[in-house]
């Protein structure tokens, strides 16, 4: 049985993958995981291929292994796992709990690594991964440090995984995008400290990016011209300059909403 495993399947980026995999890819089964059952219903139900939903809480471990004991019963060839799962939250370090950012480690950084390793006893040659990373993660991001640094860990992970599987023929994506207009973007603001968004994208395009590039042999997937310059300007220009100038944006777009509001 040849399946497709998506997590953070409920909305967004997951929920394109689950799509647009099903258009492209003949597939037996396309596992969707997420929290929310009401929506991976919804999804399944909207599909014309099998979508078996999978209501679990990747950030706890308990979770992890009730889908690994399922791979273990159904021992299917898992051809694409989607790493989906994450959330974000921005504001001044202290100002957003530690349980959230211990939440937010867990599912970002660790549930994608459990998920990546118990998945891929069951992946051959030509099989996928994709990691939704972030365009935080090729630089140190004020505000949205912890978020950044889960995503900066997930893009290491991904590329240096990439290199170790492909003698196994199994190729690893990290899908890093700017801004992009999902559910988890419009909660993520804890409050105005992050205010500045130079350009929003959308869940499909990314998605049909990554797809691309994946087939390309690429190792990390960035959609839009301004935003591989960024890319490019961090790999160039010291980290204390490229964080300064994010923080005088911030600085600059809370200044002109407070002098439009008079």
């Amino acid at each position: 049985m040849k399946i497709a495993v998506v997590t953070g399947a409920s909305s967004g980026m997951g929920q394109e993958f689950v799509k647009l995999l099903a258009e492209k890819e003949a597939f037996d089964e396309i596992w969707v995981i997420a929290r929310r059952k009401d929506r991976l219903d919804a999804l399944a139900a909207s599909m014309s291929v099998p979508v078996i939903p999978l209501a679990l809480d990747l950030s706890q471990k308990d979770s992890i292994l009730t889908y690994q004991k399922l791979l273990e019963e159904q021992n299917p060839e898992v051809a694409v796992l989607v790493n989906g799962s994450g959330f974000g939250k921005f504001g001044a370090f202290t100002s957003i709990s530690l349980d959230e950012y211990e939440n937010m480690i867990d599912l970002n950084a660790k549930a994608l690594i459990s998920m990546t390793y118990v998945t891929l006893p069951y992946m051959k040659k030509g099989g996928r991964i994709y990691n939704i990373d972030s365009l935080s993660s090729f630089q140190p991001v004020p505000y949205i440090n912890v978020y950044g640094a889960t995503k900066a860990l997930v893009l290491s992970f991904s590329r240096a995984l990439n290199v170790e599987l492909s003698e196994r023929g199994i190729r690893v994506l990290a899908v890093g995008p700017g801004w992009v207009n999902t559910e988890c973007f419009k909660r993520a603001a804890h409050d105005d400290t992050v205010s500045y968004y130079n350009r929003i994208f959308e869940p499909r395009d990314v998605v049909l990016r990554a797809l691309r590039d994946m087939e390309k042999g690429k190792d990390v997937s960035v959609l839009g011209f301004s935003v591989r310059m960024q890319v490019l300007a961090t790999k160039l220009l010291p980290h204390r300059l490229v964080m300064k100038v994010w923080v005088n944006q911030q600085k600059k777009k809370k200044n002109t909403e407070k002098i439009a509001r008079g």
